[in-house]
């Protein structure tokens, strides 16, 4: 089969879709598939690429402005560069796939592959990781509006298949983009927990001064949707039982009102903003963790929530515990749930995890246990070519 991956986020790019999208690639490729992947330049990536059996094709393309908001994000886009859309075309003309697999419904490489979808009846599986949503209602009103007039619109184009990843996923298809269950797969998130094997070389804490103090790693780019307000609110309560507790927040910075609230609270000297790190260096700051916590707004649990609990360190969410279609959580089983967007109920999570090791072992033993038999690389791109195999049939 003929796999082509696009997605405008690739490594050396961070984040989760861009090496949730290489792994998958890589195990595509390693399955005896031939693949293709379409992105965004990045920071002097080279333009071609063979890497992991597959091919990378790095497209030109314009940054988005840095306009002083809080929903400045660090994108680029294809369309902006004149000639991307008939080399998309010639690329894929050429490639010829017999599927094509889109990361990011508001992407214009996603729009752009579609159109030649769309001319050659190739099927679109298209995986939605980041939802159109803010918790500020400006914000929140043009999510909506850009959703309804541009990307509803555009993607209705090529009637791509959804990879839905969570119940929120879902319900957000169905009401932004007119999706119903027949267009969904159904497909966790995935995790690589081999990575997490073994003792990282790096010592976090002697990097940071930490020493023994109670640890608490937030990881990802603080966003709106991700602003660490509720852990900040929640460590007066927990600093009045655990006076040394420390909190990194490893990510960029994108929205600072956490920061702001700490020295508010008086509770700065608690919290240690990373910035960035090297993805190679995240074992080690999970390694360095007594407590993970980084979705708490009840957005949904994302992959660095699942990789903390790959690494076997107790990590607390905000979902529900239908949240995974076909994977039943419960609460202080095998995993852990506070209320959204509740500081004094987060604080009474973190306390007990803190207050007893023994129990923290045990949790964090079966979050693991859970992440390896839902949620590792090699369960989820099966069912993606599962997926494959069902709409080239389809088609045909």
């Amino acid at each position: 089969m003929r796999i082509a991956v696009v997605n405008n986020f690739f490594p050396p790019r961070p984040g989760g879709s861009s090496h949730l999208s290489a792994a998958l690639a890589e195990r595509y490729a390693a399955a005896g598939h031939e693949v293709l992947v379409l992105t965004a330049a990045y920071q002097g990536a080279p333009d071609e690429e063979e890497r992991d059996g597959y091919r990378v094709v790095r497209l030109p393309a314009m940054p988005m402005p840095k306009l002083g908001l809080s929903i400045d994000f660090d994108m680029a886009f294809a369309l902006a560069r004149p000639g991307n859309l008939r080399r998309v075309s010639r690329l894929l003309t050429e490639f010829a796939p017999d599927v094509i697999h889109q990361h990011g419904q508001f992407f214009d490489l996603s729009w752009i592959s579609g159109q030649y979808a769309r001319r050659h009846r190739t099927p679109v599986l298209l995986s939605i990781h980041t939802r159109l949503e803010s918790p500020d209602p400006k914000y929140a009103a043009l999510f909506r509006l850009l959703d309804r007039f541009l990307v509803r619109p555009l993607i209705r184009r090529f009637h791509p298949r959804y990879v839905i990843m969570d119940e929120l996923a879902a319900r957000y298809c169905a009401q932004r983009y007119g999706a119903t269950t027949a267009d969904f797969e159904y497909i966790p998130v995935a995790v690589e927990p081999s990575r997490f094997d073994g003792t990282p070389e790096l010592d976090v804490r002697a990097r940071h001064s930490i020493g023994d103090a109670p640890l608490i790693v937030s990881l990802g780019h603080v966003i709106p949707l991700r602003d660490r307000i509720a852990l900040v609110e929640a460590l007066p309560t927990i600093l009045a039982k655990h006076p040394d507790t420390r909190v990194l927040i490893i990510g960029r910075v994108y929205y600072d009102a956490y920061a702001k609230r700490a020295a508010e609270l008086g509770v700065a000297h608690a919290v240690i903003s990373t910035g960035v790190v090297p993805s190679a260096e995240v074992p080690a700051y999970f390694a360095a963790a007594d407590v993970v916590a980084h979705d708490l707004q009840g957005g949904g649990f994302g992959t660095a929530s699942l990789e903390a609990m790959a690494a076997g360190r107790a990590t607390i969410g905000t979902v529900t515990e239908t949240n995974f279609p076909a994977v039943h959580l419960r609460n202080w089983e095998n995993f852990v749930l506070a209320r959204p967007d509740d500081p004094a109920d987060l604080a009474d999570a973190v306390i007990r995890l803190f207050d007893d090791p023994q129990e923290r072992e045990w949790i964090a033993k079966r979050q693991r246990d859970l992440v390896y038999s839902h949620f590792t690389l090699d369960v989820v791109t099966r069912q993606h070519l599962a997926a494959f195999d069902r709409m080239v049939k389809e088609r045909a």
